[in-house]
């Protein structure tokens, strides 16, 4: 049997997606599954949410925990070869993500960021997943509150389970 060669990094880089990823497609699953109706990576507003709820004027955008660095997870790690290079890659996709979420606000666009671990939590453990889809219900539905940041569904859960 022929052995394969290792993927460069460039070709492997290359394999993965920005659309349809898995999380998202069970994220949309979800909220079809719970009545909502909603445009895909829709292209009219900044940022191309990867959700648009018009109903709700709501933006949702799921975002892998490497790519949007988020904070304290340990799905987002650094790369150990080419350092300054990624370094630059991440600190522009969090100043874009950061721009395109005060450009929202400024349309009256609630937004809500759904991150790869909390997808991850919600697919291994069903009382976490009906938490977290309540608490995503409430976000969705609420009126847009111009003053508030956007919380991560996965504080309001663990807030509520130290009450």
């Amino acid at each position: 049997m022929k052995k394969k060669k290792p993927l460069t990094r460039s070709q492997n880089m290359a394999r993965i997606k920005s659309k349809n990823t898995k999380p998202e497609i069970y994220i949309r699953k979800l909220l079809y599954k719970m009545g909502y109706r909603y445009r895909v990576n829709y292209s009219r507003l900044p940022g191309t949410p990867d959700i648009f709820i018009l109903k709700y004027n709501t933006a949702i955008f799921v975002n892998g925990c490497f790519w949007h660095r988020h904070e304290n997870c340990k799905i987002a790690t650094f790369p150990k070869t080419h350092a300054e290079y990624w370094e630059k890659k991440f600190r522009r996709n969090v100043e874009r993500d950061i721009k395109v979420r005060e450009k929202l606000f400024e349309m009256d666009i609630s937004v809500i960021t759904i991150w790869e671990c909390e997808i991850n939590k919600m697919q291994r453990n069903e009382e976490y997943k009906e938490k977290y889809l309540k608490i995503l219900k409430d976000r969705i539905e609420r009126v847009f509150n111009y003053e508030e940041e956007d919380i991560s569904v996965q504080m309001e859960i663990a807030e509520e389970s130290m009450q």
